[in-house]
């Protein structure tokens, strides 16, 4: 099996080489091609307006000087376009990919683009700063003592064309990993997002985007209350943005 490793949280980030020393257990034929730079909250953001250039890190080993969606875009285009990769990994991040984030996420982005361009993919994320635990920081070892098997797992039982696997491993020890869930995508009952508003030296304003954290009430079977309770997530999520109910609705507004 050939494995492609790509993330958003850049080449060099260690959730790569994690990431990698997961694929190892998988397989022994691993390529990556991740962003030359960080590339959090970049979306499904493609660099159509500037030109994208690929080095050579190393043994099947590249970075690319744009988006997690651009190194799927050049692996599966030109580096192995003569012998595709049977499976997309994308991560691990840096921080949770659930319920709203996984509209902002680089890591969810890559693994999306692997599925519309035909190759199986799943989105690996380690969440952080919902307990005490490790005092906020990323507890690396809880990815690789469950990655491995999870993917294992997966792989042997299969899932449908068109869907692709958003899996989010808790911030909690990992002897208190409670077990794995099957989840759909949460929605939390605040907003993240918002504008910190600053001085700028000569004159007039300028603002950093913030994205904050914290919990929420989430409903029992979503990726929230997974995480939350100490559970790893693994949501079945595709590209169709429909919302399928209201069509049935609108098709009755506009008949006749």
């Amino acid at each position: 099996m050939r494995i492609l490793l790509t993330n958003d949280d850049g080449a060099h980030a260690p959730g790569l080489a994690v990431l990698k020393k997961i694929a190892e257990q998988i397989s022994d034929d691993i390529w990556s091609v991740a962003p030359r730079d960080e590339q959090s909250a970049s979306s499904r953001k493609v660099s159509l307006h500037n030109p994208v250039v690929s080095r050579k890190l190393g043994d099947k080993t590249y970075s690319v000087s744009g988006t997690p969606t651009d190194c799927v875009i050049v692996a599966l285009g030109e580096i192995l376009k003569d012998n595709p990769p049977d499976l997309i990994l994308s991560g691990i991040n840096s921080g949770q990919n659930i319920a709203e984030d996984i509209g902002f996420s680089g890591t969810v982005a890559g693994a999306l683009q692997g599925l519309q361009m035909g190759v199986p993919a799943i989105a690996l994320s380690q969440a952080r700063g919902f307990a005490t635990h490790n005092h906020g920081r990323v507890d690396w070892s809880i990815s690789e003592q469950y990655g491995a098997g999870l993917i294992k797992k997966l792989l042997d039982n299969g899932w449908p064309d068109g869907v692709a696997l958003n899996i989010n491993f808790p911030d909690t020890a990992p002897d208190e990993v409670k077990g794995v869930a099957a989840t759909s995508q949460g929605s939390r009952d605040f907003i993240m997002a918002g504008v910190d508003k600053r001085k700028h030296p000569r004159g007039g304003n300028y603002y950093w985007m913030t994205y904050g954290a914290g919990k929420s009430d989430p409903k029992a079977g979503t990726d929230l209350r997974a995480v939350y309770d100490g559970y790893i997530s693994v949501t079945p999520i595709h590209v169709d943005q429909t919302h399928h109910k209201t069509v049935a609705g609108l098709s009755t507004l506009f008949e006749g």
